[in-house]
């Protein structure tokens, strides 16, 4: 864990049995185990936290991406069909020129008022 041997943690143990005795041995021990479990648990706190940001970040760009392509994407589709629509208006006004054409009837357009 903190890169401490079998030998190395021998002689902690027999340090703090000498420091502390005996009796409060154990109570240092339990005491020690308990904070170590609470700062394990602080840091799984943080990386679970750290780890949820991240993800909400990751999914918010994807969904703005998402929302970019689409609205690419309908003004696309809005621009073809615009088109369409000036290119129907194009050949509906083309026929209704010649209809008038070969029919002989004068252009309303070109009538004067009197």
């Amino acid at each position: 864990m903190f890169g401490i041997g079998g030998p190395e943690l021998l002689i902690i143990c027999l340090v703090a049995l000498v420091v502390v005795g005996p009796k409060k041995l154990p109570e240092m021990l339990r005491s020690l185990g308990k904070g170590v479990a609470e700062f394990k648990r602080v840091g799984n706190d943080v990386k679970s936290t750290l780890d949820d940001e991240v993800n909400k970040a990751e999914s918010e760009a994807r969904k703005r991406e998402v929302d970019e392509e689409l609205a690419r994407r309908k003004a696309e589709k809005a621009k073809i069909e615009a088109e369409t629509a000036k290119a129907e208006a194009e050949t509906a006004k083309a026929e209704l020129e010649k209809a008038q054409a070969e029919s002989n009837i004068p252009d309303a357009s070109k009538e004067t008022k009197a």
